[in-house]
């Protein structure tokens, strides 16, 4: 070998080495936020918003029957939605805490330890696979044919996210002022058509799945300025903060809420949008 393609490969090994050594990282920093829920899965249950019906209706729309998969279903937030809407639910969740406050606030639910990448249930037994702001956390190349073995041909997949309107200048102000911890790429619509665009599972191409699809419908939750900020230390950005620097960021939001005449005095409305991911199993 001449010492020029020695240099080449050493080249190409460290390339490769790196690249591994980021995977891992990212890797690393995606299960430290995944798994940062259950800490404050009280505040969870208390302050997250539902999702709205006519996003879920649309996304259940192609689905054969009524059997659906709630997964990674936290603490039940998409899984009561679905029952007000008359489905056959059962959730699934990794984490035991959000699971306990599942069974503790919807205790006639079926409610199961497991996960995206080994769900515990037969082939072909649900008729749509649903989840709920956490489509993000899951290692697709793994989850996606585990999906795929749980759905009845025909089935559905479908993420929804509850996303911030940040086409209305005060929920847009918030943003830039709490900053992307509490407020990230996923949390607005443009970033999240981006975001999402490729996120069906299995990965594009799969033969066994149509073409995804994504839509977005008005929603909005009730809140005041001290529930506001509440929701926002909820979001895993927030979690994994050191506590000085979140009660930094929590109390630049707080300033601002109190500062703005939309928010400043009693209740108001958060115009939000829930923002749906579609692919139909073949």
């Amino acid at each position: 070998m001449s010492r020029t393609d020695e240099g080449t490969e050493h080249r190409q090994e460290y390339a490769r080495g790196r690249a591994l050594a980021e995977q891992k990282l990212q890797q690393d920093e995606r299960l430290l936020h995944s798994s940062s829920f259950g800490a404050a899965a009280g505040a969870y249950a208390e302050h997250r918003p539902d999702y709205a019906q006519t996003a879920v209706r649309w996304a259940l729309e192609p689905a054969p029957g009524p059997r659906v998969l709630d997964l990674g279903a936290g603490t039940g937030k998409l899984t009561a939605t679905l029952l007000a809407l008359g489905f056959d639910v059962v959730a699934v969740e990794p984490d035991p805490a959000m699971l306990a406050e599942l069974r503790s606030g919807l205790p006639s639910v079926r409610a199961l330890a497991g996960s995206a990448e080994a769900i515990p249930l037969p082939d072909a037994s649900v008729d749509a696979v649903l989840s709920g702001n956490a489509m993000h956390w899951f290692d697709m190349d793994v989850a996606g044919p585990e999906i795929a073995r749980v759905l009845a041909p025909g089935g559905v997949l479908a993420g929804l996210w509850n996303v911030f309107d940040d086409g209305v200048d005060w929920v847009a102000g918030l943003a830039q002022v709490s900053g992307s911890a509490a407020i990230g790429p996923r949390d607005v619509p443009t970033s999240w058509r981006a975001e999402t665009a490729g996120m069906h599972l299995p990965k594009t191409g799969d033969a066994r799945f149509d073409s995804p699809e994504q839509a977005e419908f008005p929603h909005g939750q009730r809140r005041t300025a001290d529930s506001l900020v509440a929701t926002l230390g909820t979001k895993a950005g927030m979690l994994v903060m050191p506590e000085r620097e979140r009660e930094t960021a929590l109390g630049r939001a707080r300033a601002y809420l109190a500062s703005r005449p939309e928010t400043a005095d009693g209740e108001f409305t958060l115009p939000m949008l829930t923002s749906v991911l579609r692919v139909r199993r073949r």
